[in-house]
């Protein structure tokens, strides 16, 4: 499993390595102290392996893990469309034909999706829900989130794999802080990021942050570019381009308001 290292503070490990060597006859003793630092001073996540998508929607509601949208480094071959990531723009959601999320059929000549930075284009419940959990970011306090996680069948999705026990302790456990503060900010930084509408008219309809994940990385322009590292580092970025699609965190809601998921990996 790889790992993925968050942009906040975390956790720094030195290893130090000394090696001393004696020599005979008429040479002096030398001694070498090598001192080997950490690459970064930022704490790791393990990411986990996404499972192929289904070719069927999931029967029982928008809560199964196959909404989550899968980052498809097939995308990168798809050409570039012009004024898709400008803010406000009123063009509606494109269709892309991506019935099947990914099929290489869908990759010649497929537009990419519509960059969407206007919140008042959101349906009223999928903006209500983006503004308590931008909300209870801000405050720091990550127990804030505990109201908008679902439980049962409508469950926040906050692994790809189950998550047993408390799904707040869970978080908590992600962020390099014993407090979830990090994970919080992450947070925080995804959905002030723009958006995109995905699937729609059909049962996996979905908003969701940031845009990234459904962008190719080599068309992100400059100023595109600067918004993603906000998020990620330069060195997730560069591990990114080789799988060849944005991996790092991920949200998204569904358009009644539930909080569907917010999940990281490939």
């Amino acid at each position: 499993m790889r790992t993925l290292k968050l942009r906040l503070s975390g956790k720094t490990s030195v290893l130090r390595l000394a090696v001393c060597a004696l020599g005979f006859s008429v040479l002096t003793t030398t001694a070498l102290v090598a001192t080997i630092p950490s690459a970064s001073a930022l704490s790791e996540i393990k990411r986990e392996e996404l499972p192929p998508p289904l070719s069927a929607p999931a029967g029982s509601g928008d809560s199964s893990p196959a909404t989550v949208p899968i980052p498809d480094p097939i995308h990168t071959s798809q050409p570039p469309s012009g004024g898709a990531e400008k803010p406000g723009d009123a063009q509606s959601p494109s269709q892309d034909g991506e019935d099947d999320e990914g099929q290489a059929e869908n990759t010649g000549d497929a537009p990419l999706p519509e960059i969407i930075y206007d919140l008042q284009r959101l349906p009223e419940p999928v903006r209500r829900m983006h503004g308590l959990i931008l909300e209870a970011c801000k405050t720091g306090d990550i127990n804030k989130l505990r109201p908008l996680v679902g439980t049962g069948d409508s469950g926040t999705q906050l692994s790809l794999t189950e998550v047993e026990g408390d799904p707040i302790e869970f978080l908590k456990g992600l962020s390099g802080d014993s407090e979830g503060q990090e994970i919080l900010a992450i947070m925080e930084e995804v959905l002030s990021a723009g958006f995109v509408h995905t699937e729609a008219g059909t049962p996996q309809e979905l908003y969701v942050w940031p845009y990234f994940f459904a962008v190719p990385l080599e068309k992100l322009d400059p100023r595109q570019r600067v918004e993603l590292f906000k998020i990620v580092t330069a060195g997730d970025y560069e591990d990114m381009q080789q799988f060849g699609a944005y991996i790092f965190y991920r949200l998204g809601i569904t358009p009644e308001g539930r909080w569907a998921f917010f999940v990281a990996g490939d």
